[in-house]
């Protein structure tokens, strides 16, 4: 089959057979998504006809978000190796001898060709040279780079077409949103009329300090906050005390609960930031705010927890600074 849109890139960045478009598109608009939405081709992806019930049965995946999705619609048993990172978030993956790899930013294109493959999920950043290598290879290549949760239905949508899940896809999408839609209406329920949202500086990475992404930004409206900054951005803590948050979020990308909420404070001066005075300063379990897949409901759920701890109970994955002054000035010599 001959592509019919070459040259041309999807939102996502994502590679995909052009006799799949229908099947997403279909999804997609069930999911209340826009058609800019739909994935076309990418030139350099080599297209094969693809018959609807031959969906790929041995599937490598680079990034935990798309093992998360898979297990979500129904098709984890087609995974045949992936990352330690998709094995935290998602230990089934440990069992049934499948191999562990590399992830997408150091993948090794000869392990995964080992695999036997029929399909290669991952997302950016990944290693150009294994890309190429994969293709040489006459392996499917699926490449995303979500940055909103459009983004993200739209990810969920072409995975579920690829592998013939279409059904199931459409069914984790519906879930998300009414989720999301349901946290929304009971922060509107219990907000105080006329009371400002707490503003919200939520950092995905320490040194250098970056900011969160825009889906996060978007579950923290979500949730009742104002979200600080622009997403994905480098910030100095300078200027991040400057804006004087009332809520600091840390969720570090593979720091899972570890990041040390007191040190940050300490060495990067921020005593007399309001959120620290308040002590509402948490961590976030990475895999809940860092995986764009379904895993965000709960850091969703941890979000409004932080933000509204007296309408929604104390997750897992949420951890709070706790006596910070005594903690930090007990650490200090003298």
């Amino acid at each position: 089959m001959v592509c019919k849109a070459p040259g041309k890139i999807c939102n996502a960045q994502t590679i995909v057979p052009c006799e799949l478009r229908l099947r997403i598109a279909a999804v997609i608009r069930a999911a209340g998504q826009p058609r800019a939405a739909v994935p076309t081709c990418f030139c350099a992806c080599t297209i094969t006809t693809m018959a609807a019930d031959s969906s790929p049965q041995r599937v490598v995946c680079l990034q935990p978000s798309a093992t998360v999705i898979l297990a979500a619609i129904g098709r984890l048993d087609r995974i045949v190796a992936c990352t330690r990172y998709c094995a935290d978030v998602c230990p089934e993956v440990r069992s049934n001898g499948r191999a562990i790899i590399a992830d997408s930013w150091t993948a090794q294109s000869q392990q995964i060709i080992a695999a036997q493959p029929d399909l290669v999920i991952a997302a950016v950043p990944y290693q150009e040279k294994a890309v190429v290598e994969i293709l040489k290879a006459g392996i499917r290549f699926l490449g995303l780079a979500p940055r909103t949760l459009a983004d993200i239905y739209t990810d969920i949508a072409t995975i579920a077409g690829v592998m013939g899940a279409s059904e199931s896809g459409r069914a984790v999408i519906a879930q998300m949103q009414r989720e999301i839609d349901a946290v929304r209406t009971q922060v509107r329920e219990h907000q105080t009329r006329g009371k400002t949202r707490p503003r919200v500086f939520c950092e995905e990475w320490g040194k250098p300090l970056i900011a969160s992404q825009r889906w996060v930004a978007e579950l923290v409206e979500a949730a009742g906050g104002e979200f600080l900054g622009d997403p994905g951005l480098q910030r100095s803590p300078e200027s991040v005390l400057a804006d004087d948050p009332d809520i600091v979020i840390a969720s570090w990308c593979g720091a899972g609960d570890r990041v040390p909420l007191e040190k940050i404070v300490r060495d990067r001066g921020w005593e007399q930031m309001r959120a620290v005075k308040a002590g509402d300063v948490y961590c976030v379990r990475d895999e809940l705010l860092n995986t764009p897949a379904p895993t965000l409901l709960l850091g969703l759920r941890a979000l409004a927890a932080a933000i509204h701890p007296d309408s929604f109970p104390q997750p897992d994955g949420l951890r709070c600074i706790a006596n910070v002054h005594d903690q930090i000035h007990s650490s200090q010599p003298g």
